[in-house]
């Protein structure tokens, strides 16, 4: 079953072609049979098609809208060009898994897309204002071009986070606006979560229940959970993917009182203040420089740049903190397991954030260390550190498929 994986941004799509079905899950034989990326969508937009053997299409067009992107999208995907031989015509492409952000309560899994869940989506704009509505392009796009009949699935990004208790997800502010406006905290990247989770569990062959990790997600958004017994219990992302761990423009947690003071002596607007937290902060606002952690690592190195240094020494500092926190909360884990660009790319970050963290008995060894990226999979920790450390390379697409696979074939989804 050919499975097309959409992931529309404000003005990006990115998509996947991947061929599953139940066997094919149950051996891990799944096959990514093409992926590509579309950005500037409204202007002239660069385009990156990449099929299965590698070959790979690089070219810049004019792209209007979302439904035009998609039509370039597939258009190259049944295209002999293209050089995917499952693939000749729209008949091939058998159902479209789409990345929703959020689902607010309504959705604890994966749905099969209905007027009444695309409502639901809708009515979780409030929660998701930069985020819902680019995935809602998404959706519309793909029902004008494909036609009402082929199956489509929203996968949730908040869906794997619903297991954690009341004492986790509530804000100490008067309970009556959580009754009245659903304020908790709903946290995200959970798809990427539950991918770690699942690899670990069938790297070491364990059964759900043993599974007791904390799951570090790190690119230009940053996200911590803590997994015990399978289930997320703690996540660092709270109301919005803006609180928990610093990232590339996101300031994560901040002190409430600081909006109202800039907003008091900078004369700062409340969308100001919130374009600041979201597209200001974090290593680009600590830097003055850039928000890209490899740049950062080379002006630190080459240049000395203090700030450079700092925005890397905040950024690692509030990772361990998180870590930490969650060891307490969760009595102990069998280990911390790093994915995302920086998690799966940077052995310089990834030593930084484990050093002096003997007296909870994880060392890291250097040669696997510096081994794992590129996409590699493994444990980088010494043989005997009582708190492993692991690098797994994350797939949110393969899940998305997958979701859709089993909605369509009628298969329960699993929590992950």
């Amino acid at each position: 079953m050919n499975i097309l994986v959409l992931n529309s941004g404000s003005s990006s799509l990115k998509f996947q072609l991947i061929d599953t079905d139940p066997d094919k899950t149950a051996s891990d034989t799944d096959r990514r049979l093409a992926r590509g990326i579309i950005e500037r969508i409204g202007s002239q937009a660069l385009l990156k098609f990449e099929n299965a053997a590698g070959s790979v299409l690089r070219s810049a067009q004019p792209i209007r809208d979302h439904r035009g992107a998609i039509d370039v999208a597939i258009r190259w995907l049944v295209s002999p060009e293209a050089g995917i031989p499952e693939v000749s015509s729209l008949a091939d492409i058998h159902a479209i898994g789409h990345r929703v952000v959020h689902g607010g309560e309504r959705f604890t899994a994966s749905s099969l897309l209905t007027r009444e869940v695309i409502d639901g989506i809708e009515e979780c704009i409030d929660l998701a204002p930069l985020h819902n509505p680019e995935n809602l392009k998404g959706i519309r796009a793909a029902t004008e071009i494909f036609g009402p009949g082929i199956p489509q699935a929203a996968v949730f990004d908040t869906a794997f986070h619903h297991s954690m208790p009341e004492h986790s997800y509530l804000y100490a502010i008067p309970y009556q606006f959580y009754r009245r406006h659903r304020l908790r905290r709903y946290g995200f990247h959970g798809t990427s979560h539950r991918y770690m989770a699942y690899r670990y569990r069938k790297m070491l062959e364990l059964e759900k229940r043993d599974v007791n990790i904390i799951t570090i997600h790190l690119g230009n958004g940053c996200s911590a959970t803590a997994i015990r017994e399978g289930f997320s219990i703690d996540t660092s992302m709270g109301l919005t993917p803006l609180e928990g761990l610093v990232m590339g423009t996101r300031s994560g947690d901040i002190d409430p009182a600081v909006i109202e003071y800039l907003m008091a002596k900078e004369g700062f607007s409340i969308d100001q203040i919130d374009t600041m937290l979201n597209k200001q902060s974090g290593l680009l606002g600590i830097s003055g420089l850039t928000n890209d952690m490899r740049e950062l690592l080379a002006e630190e190195e080459e240049n000395g740049d203090r700030r450079a240094r700092l925005a890397i020494d905040i950024f690692v500092a509030r990772i361990r903190k998180y870590v930490g926190a969650y060891l307490a909360e969760m009595n102990g884990a069998t280990a911390i397991v790093f994915a995302g660009g920086i998690g799966e790319n940077s052995p310089r970050i990834r030593a930084r954030i484990c050093a002096h963290m003997d007296w909870f008995g994880l060392r890291l060894d250097p040669d696997r260390n510096e081994r794992l990226l590129g996409g590699i999979e493994g444990e980088i920790s010494t043989v005997d550190s009582r708190l492993r450390a692991y690098v797994i390379p994350t797939d949110e697409e393969l899940l998305i498929a997958r979701d859709t696979m089993r909605l369509v074939h009628k298969i329960e989804v699993p929590a992950w």
